[in-house]
This record gives C-alpha cells, structure tokens and sequence, in this order.
C-alpha cells in the first residue's frame, strides 16, 4: 500500500497520533529493524498520547482556570511554608476519590491562586473534570437561580463536575461559612489541609469542593 494514501486514511479515521508516529518512522533509518508488532506497537502508544492530551487540554478549556499552572512549576525552595509531603499527597488525587474538600490559606501573595490552579490541573490530568468559579459571581446567580426558577438546574450542572475551584472575596472574613452547603457533596467531604498553619478566617482562602 502506498504510503500517502495511508496517511489520508489514517487522518480520515481521525488516527492523527497514529498518522503522526508513522510519518516520524518514515524518517528513521534503523526503524526497519523493529517487528512490524513493535512498530504498530509504538503507533498505538502514539495515538493513545495524543487523544489522552487532547482529552485533558479540553477537560482544561473547560475548568477556565485563572492560572495555567502546572505541579511542575511549583517552587518548594520558595519560602512561603508549603508542606512538600502534603502538596505530594494531593497530587496523588486521592482527595478527589475520598471525596475531601481542600482550602489553601495563606497571606496575600505566596500563590494561593498558583497552587490552586496547579492541584487543579492535576486533576484535570488524572481524567477528572473542574471548573473555576469565583463567588462574588457564583453567589448572586445562585440567589436569581432561587427566584427564576433555575437554582435546581444550575447545581445539577455543578453537580456534574468532579472538582469546584472556588475563589472567595479578598475580604471574605470566614470562607469555610459555606462548607457543609448546597455545594458540597453528601458524603461528608473533610478538609485535607491549609498551607499555611494559620486559621482560616484570618486570611484569604481557595476552597476546592468535590461534588
């Protein structure tokens, strides 16, 4: 079979990992020392990496984070007190499966916003779905939601995402007040953590709720 009509194929499936690993081998000079197993082999791989990314770039799109952070950015040389072994359980996604709510404490400028948006984006890798939200917006919609007659449809849509990244107001005085309501789930979420070892009310907060 000729090798162009292949890849017109191989796009026409939507196969565009496999169509791009093919190209690739085209251009390797030893890749006819590989089993025709190996090389279909490395095909799939490719195609399966690259639906996988383009999976999570859309679970991604979809969250609106307000950082494009990454766990791979996070600095622990930075001295703002973060708990490498606590940030390393988080990353692990278990919080998500134990269904637990997170809250990030800190003062003005140490990341909160940074870590939040990276612990997010771990999730978002891990298959799950989120989306961010700030709640001088969410709070309002949800009161219009109670007089439309739209409160019920908009938490099912919430519902329907398995992380709520929630920003509170800067001046929020206690941002754990809305924990244990309509927004968190039924089976009794806990609290992970706070990175900073302070209480809660005295400082600006990032709640992530699993619903």
């Amino acid at each position: 079979m000729l090798h162009h009509p292949t890849m017109d194929q191989l796009h026409q499936l939507r196969l565009t990992g496999m169509a791009k690993a093919l190209a690739s081998q085209a251009q390797q000079a030893d890749i006819s020392q590989l089993a025709f197993e190996e090389r279909l082999g490395l095909l799939i791989d490719s195609e399966l990496a690259e639906r996988e990314s383009r999976q999570n770039a859309a679970r991604l799109k979809r969250a609106k984070l307000k950082q494009a952070a990454t766990p791979e950015d996070v600095d622990f040389r930075h001295p703002r007190g973060l708990d490498r072994a606590l940030f390393a359980r988080l990353m692990t996604g278990r919080w998500v499966s134990d269904h637990q709510n997170v809250l990030i404490c800190g003062p003005t400028g140490v990341g909160k916003t940074f870590h939040a948006c990276a612990l997010v984006n771990q999730a978002c890798r891990q298959g799950r779905s989120a989306f961010y939200v700030r709640l001088p917006r969410l709070l309002p919609a949800l009161a219009i939601g109670r007089g439309d007659g739209s409160y019920a449809k908009t938490l099912a849509q919430l519902a329907k995402t398995d992380v709520l990244l929630i920003e509170p107001k800067p001046d929020e005085p206690e941002p754990n007040r809305y924990y244990d309501r309509s927004l968190t789930n039924d089976r009794g979420g806990d609290h992970v953590g706070d990175g900073s070892g302070g209480t809660i009310r005295d400082e600006h907060a990032w709640c992530a709720f699993v619903l």
